[in-house]
């Protein structure tokens, strides 16, 4: 069974943290001193902070949770999770903005499609607003850690939930536990955003009308063999086309795909199989194009013909890791693609301003829709 992390710190009724190793938040107190790291060097990798969160699933309900020191979990060799894959994650981050504060993008989609993913494999959803007050939490705690406006880096924030409870039969585990860890991570472009090459892989992502379409990690373990193979042929990630028919766009391996067409026209692909994660930057990225830069948006399923036959201009892969990652060209086969006259060597605009104008709102360098960019502190 689960031995459960220790300690685990409470919050006062104030909201504020209390511990000994962190100093007790107040109005008007000054910000946390930072820790002594060349935030410029950091690479994507993780790193310890402070703080993780934890909350057990117990009994048919949720504990009350909090923060703990200890970043390990020591469970059963019967734990669900080892034997029938029930875990689930989110992706977001932490940035410092221009006027200093601490804010989170968009927590509470994190939260529902969390939720969503969680359910499609028969787990407890965490409740949405008790997933964005730990986030909130969380970051608070380790405030240290959150890099410096300017400096490219951010906190990497990665809730994930795994069954605990000892299952030896297929069924689903009966006690689970939902974790917050959090990383400092540098620019996912340290040397810059350069268009990069994909390749349409010999293999599926995911199954027709199976889990594509949420964020757990038996999706992920799909997409690593191909992976290896495109890091290994020179390529920066897969194209992935649906499982059904080989024939329309998905996504690739950790990101969804935008296109621009010869009209200025944003294309975003639909999957008629459900096999395409719903992301949070996508969703983002279209109501920017549509609210605040006046582009056409489109979106429905693209054939790989379509693509292959030049009729679109520009492509980008978009995530919550690079935001946007343009592509220059896709190779399937003996087909070579190359889109627009930048191809390899330049950032086709769209996907540039596209970029440039929702790190702006990330960063509070640029006002976006209400509610978007959450404080922390």
């Amino acid at each position: 069974m689960l031995q459960p992390p220790q300690p685990v710190v409470p919050l006062a009724r104030n909201g504020f943290i209390l511990c000994a190793a962190h100093k007790t938040r107040h109005e008007g107190a000054s910000r946390m001193e930072k820790k002594d790291i060349d935030w410029g060097s950091l690479g994507f990798a993780y790193q310890p902070t402070d703080y993780s969160y934890v909350c057990n699933y117990k009994d048919g309900a949720w504990e009350e949770g909090g923060l703990t020191t200890d970043h390990t979990l020591t469970l059963s060799e019967c734990a669900g999770i080892f034997h029938y894959c029930q875990e689930v994650f989110e992706g977001l981050k932490a940035y410092t903005t221009k006027d200093g504060d601490i804010v989170c993008f968009r927590p509470d989609l994190n939260a529902a499609r969390m939720a969503d993913s969680a359910r499609r494999i028969v787990m407890p959803p965490f409740p949405e607003d008790k997933f964005v007050e730990a986030v909130k939490m969380v970051v608070k705690a380790n405030e240290a850690w959150v890099p410096p406006f300017g400096s490219g880096a951010t906190l990497y924030v990665r809730p994930f939930m795994v069954a605990t409870g000892e299952v030896i039969g297929v069924a689903p585990a009966t006690e689970y536990q939902f974790r917050i860890l959090v990383t400092p991570v540098g620019p996912y472009y340290s040397g810059g955003v350069k268009p990069v090459a994909v390749r349409v892989p010999e293999y599926d992502r995911a199954a027709p009308h199976g889990t594509g379409a949420i964020k757990a990690g038996l999706n992920y373990a799909m997409s690593l063999y191909p992976s290896v193979q495109a890091h290994e042929q020179g390529f920066a990630d897969n194209m992935y086309l649906d499982p059904q028919t080989h024939t329309f766009v998905e996504e690739s391996g950790g990101a969804n795909f935008l296109f621009v067409d010869r009209e200025g026209t944003l294309v975003v692909p639909q999957s008629a199989t459900d096999s395409i994660l719903p992301s949070i930057t996508r969703r983002s990225l279209v109501q920017v194009a549509t609210d605040m830069l006046g582009m056409t948006v489109v979106e429905r399923p693209v054939k790989f013909e379509e693509v292959a036959s030049g009729a679109f201009v520009e492509c980008g892969m978009c995530g919550t890791a690079a935001v946007i990652s343009p592509v220059g060209k896709v190779v399937n086969g003996e087909t070579e693609v190359v889109f627009g006259e930048g191809g390899m060597e330049h950032v086709g605009p769209v996907m540039a301003k596209l970029r440039e104008t929702l790190t702006g709102i990330q960063a509070g360098e640029i006002e976006g829709p209400e509610g978007w960019v959450v404080k922390i502190c």
